[in-house]
């Protein structure tokens, strides 16, 4: 299980990498910039779940292959990001496969840890939102999560299914891989076919949308 907890660590790092550095190359950051937002992009979300569980140092600081994984996703997105555009929505696609894999992985280790299982749900659920909220907020965007859209609520459904599995004495591996196919059904769900979340309507917008009546 701890290979494989640090196997999910690994390719999410990666994909949040991958949506950091992105994200960079869409503002025409220099490669400094687009190094330094895919290793925000791909830690931030593990650094507070190691922070908050007392895992210190945290692994993605302790473990240079972190950095690595990091650096490497920076400088791939760099050299070769037409052909990582060719897909549709690249930052969205990387920050959904790294928002599924971290929420299961920080619930998982959360419940290792010893934590109740509605806080080891809220942390899984913050260990996947950590990197994208830390990405928007140094593009000058507001976060992902602070919209409407199925974002930490994805996260929180995929960190719920390992905590539901681990009350039931599930296997560990089949509840996470099924916490991370919920998850990014949910936010790919989001992604392409509009789901989200009731939306806050001000005054103003109450009288456009009568005026368009």
């Amino acid at each position: 299980m701890k290979l494989f907890l640090m196997a999910l660590d690994f390719v999410g790092t990666f994909a949040f990498a991958l949506s950091g550095a992105a994200a960079a190359v869409k503002r025409e950051l220099d490669i400094f910039g687009v190094l330094v937002l895919s290793f925000v992009a791909a830690t931030t979300g593990g650094i507070l779940r190691d922070v908050l569980i007392g895992a210190i140092p945290p692994a993605t600081l302790a473990d240079w292959r972190y950095l690595a994984i990091s650096l490497l996703a920076g400088i791939l997105t760099f050299y070769c990001f037409p052909l990582i555009d060719r897909l549709k929505s690249p930052v969205q696609l990387f920050d959904a496969a790294g928002l599924a894999l971290f929420a299961v992985s920080g619930a998982q280790k959360a419940l290792a840890y010893g934590l109740d299982a509605p806080m080891a749900a809220l942390l899984g659920m913050l260990t996947g939102i950590g990197g994208g909220m830390a990405r928007d907020v140094l593009v000058g965007e507001i976060p992902t999560v602070l919209r409407a859209e199925l974002y930490a609520v994805a996260a929180l459904a995929g960190a719920g299914v390992v905590v539901v599995g681990g009350s039931l004495n599930m296997p560990s591996t089949a509840t996470m891989l099924a916490g991370a196919l919920i998850c990014l059904g949910l936010r790919l769900g989001s992604i392409y076919r509009g789901w989200h979340l009731p939306k806050a309507r001000s005054s103003k917008s109450a009288i456009r949308n009568r005026n368009r009546q």
